[in-house]
């Protein structure tokens, strides 16, 4: 194991980690513990009580976090003509040609959101591949694959913060929910809003604990246990 840093044994005298902490603390916690030189990323670590070798107990599906994700998004879409023209309207970032197709099956990927209408899936099924383990692949689940005259709003809600959550093969979920520079109350509304979606995800075929540990990490902290039964009563603000 590689031996910890100044800043992370610091952090370490300020919480307990056997501790359940209330959702609030937790991320007061993890913030005034965010002291790298660059802007860290808030995320959470879901443990769920799942049997992700079932098909009907895989936890998938996106969230439009209310206060964003801190980050520029690059949004590219798979769309040709009337389509094509929406998208750039739309403020897409790459509009993908048959070049551009051609540049993904070699391996480039440098975007942070990919969007496709089902006219386009023709071409881009050879791409599963380079998108699919990079989580990048559009489909109706992820609602990257999407109408025409949907593109304005798909593209609209991937730029303020949508992102996609799936459980891994040992049952854990990994998301993001926003930077160390977010304030409190932010920080707070994204983690409720996260936590709110895992919650209505839930497979019926679950039995027993749903979420069995839940931790709020930021990129260079400890983790911080957090109170999981405490923070599935949480509701987002209407």
């Amino acid at each position: 194991m590689a031996p910890r840093g100044k800043r992370f044994e610091t952090a370490l005298k300020t919480i307990d980690r056997e501790q359940l902490y209330d959702p609030r603390e937790a991320v007061k916690l993890v913030k005034d513990n965010a002291t790298a030189k660059f802007d860290e990323t808030i995320e959470l670590h879901f443990r769920l009580g799942i049997d992700p070798r079932h098909s009907d107990q895989q936890v998938r599906n996106t969230v439009i976090l209310p206060n964003g994700l801190g980050k520029t998004v690059r949004i590219l879409v798979f769309a040709e003509g009337e389509a094509a023209h929406a998208a750039e309207e739309a403020g897409a970032d790459i509009v993908a040609d048959d070049d551009v197709i051609a540049k993904i099956n070699d391996g480039w990927v440098e975007f942070d959101v990919a969007l496709a209408v089902p006219d386009m899936m023709r071409k881009i099924g050879r791409l599963g591949k380079v998108l699919g383990r990079r989580g990048l692949m559009p489909s109706p689940k992820a609602g990257t694959l999407v109408q025409p005259e949907d593109l304005g709003r798909a593209i609209e809600e991937a730029r303020a913060g949508r992102i996609e959550f799936r459980n891994d093969r040992t049952a854990n979920i990994h998301v993001p929910i926003g930077k160390a520079s977010f304030d409190e109350d932010k920080l707070f509304g994204n983690f409720v809003a996260m936590v709110d979606a895992i919650r209505r995800n839930k497979p019926s075929g679950v039995k027993g604990t749903y979420v069995k540990r839940l931790v709020i990490t930021s990129t260079m902290g400890p983790g911080i246990r957090v109170d999981a039964n405490s923070a599935l009563d949480l509701r987002p603000a209407e």
